[in-house]
């Protein structure tokens, strides 16, 4: 799912092009992709997009007629920037949004439609779609805590809740802990005023890093290839693979369609973390450490 960097590189490649320009036409190939009923999406044609906007993982569509249209991508959708008028052909393309310089389409991949488009008639309806997680760059330390801390939560939990914070998911948590050398099992109520600072350096740090990556590179071309997966990631997408900080093998949690990936030596004293389903079938026998882990392998 595209996050808030992923997010911000988006409206750094939009604005250039389509605010001060009409939308002169919102063509829907997948009728279910369009949640509200009104005000209708003819209202929004022809006005000017005059403001963008981020909320949470949302991107929002701000008006001269004061409405706001709002994309949310969910897991597999994303956005492109094709020559005007460009055909909506195939499963996989949603929409289109046609203005004088270019159209913006929305593509799912898969087979499931979760990508959703929202209308709003004002500002003050716009708000009702918002999570209410805190923006990290906005907030202090001791706010960041007392968010946290509201609930006794795992910290990967607690990162990824929208109502807590806003943007963070599943890749930009693995390696914001990794960052911060905990656990991502470790609760909020058991961290130490040491680790909440790293925690919240680490959030910080880490968002900064890869929104000014990418929004360097959204400066130069419409970001295409946006994934969840990228290389130069520390642990996320890297299970198997050396810890760029320390060596050992990159670890992982599986559950349902996702799964956490954090290193043991760096993160959790060397404790490997029970997968689900391979901890069920393997009870007590589960490796407990890096060695016994090494070991079950080459039996």
């Amino acid at each position: 799912m595209p996050e808030l960097p992923d997010i911000a590189a988006y409206l750094t490649a939009l604005e250039p092009r389509i605010v001060g320009q009409p939308l002169e036409h919102v063509r829907i190939a997948n009728a279910f992709l369009l949640r509200t009923v009104t005000p209708p999406i003819s209202s929004v044609e022809g006005h000017i997009v005059r403001k963008l906007r981020r909320i949470g993982k949302r991107i929002a569509f701000g008006f001269d007629n004061d409405h706001w249209l709002v994309l949310h991508l969910m897991i597999a959708g994303r956005l492109h920037w094709r020559d005007p008028g460009a055909k909506l052909g195939g499963r996989q393309n949603l929409a289109a949004f046609d203005f004088p310089n270019g159209s913006l389409v929305l593509t799912e991949a898969g087979a499931k439609r979760r990508a959703s488009l929202h209308l709003f008639n004002n500002e003050a309806t716009l708000e009702s779609i918002d999570p209410g997680g805190i923006d990290v760059f906005n907030t202090d330390l001791k706010t960041f805590r007392e968010t946290l801390t509201a609930e006794n939560h795992t910290l990967k939990r607690s990162l990824t809740d929208p109502r807590l914070l806003s943007g963070i998911g599943n890749a930009y948590s693995d390696e914001i802990l990794h960052a911060a050398r905990l656990s991502p099992i470790t609760l909020t109520h058991k961290l130490k005023n040491e680790e909440w600072q790293r925690l919240y350096d680490a959030t910080r740090q880490t968002l900064t890093l890869w929104m000014d990556r990418f929004r360097s590179e959204a400066e130069k071309k419409f970001p295409e290839k946006v994934t969840a997966f990228r290389p130069e990631m520390a642990v996320h997408g890297r299970y198997n693979q050396p810890c760029p900080r320390c060596g050992e093998k990159i670890q992982r949690i599986r559950y349902a369609d996702n799964e956490t990936n954090y290193c043991a030596h760096c993160q959790t004293g060397g404790k490997v973390l029970a997968d689900r389903s391979l901890s069920r079938l393997l009870g007590s026998d589960w490796p407990r450490t890096l060695d016994a882990l090494e070991a079950l392998k080459r039996r």
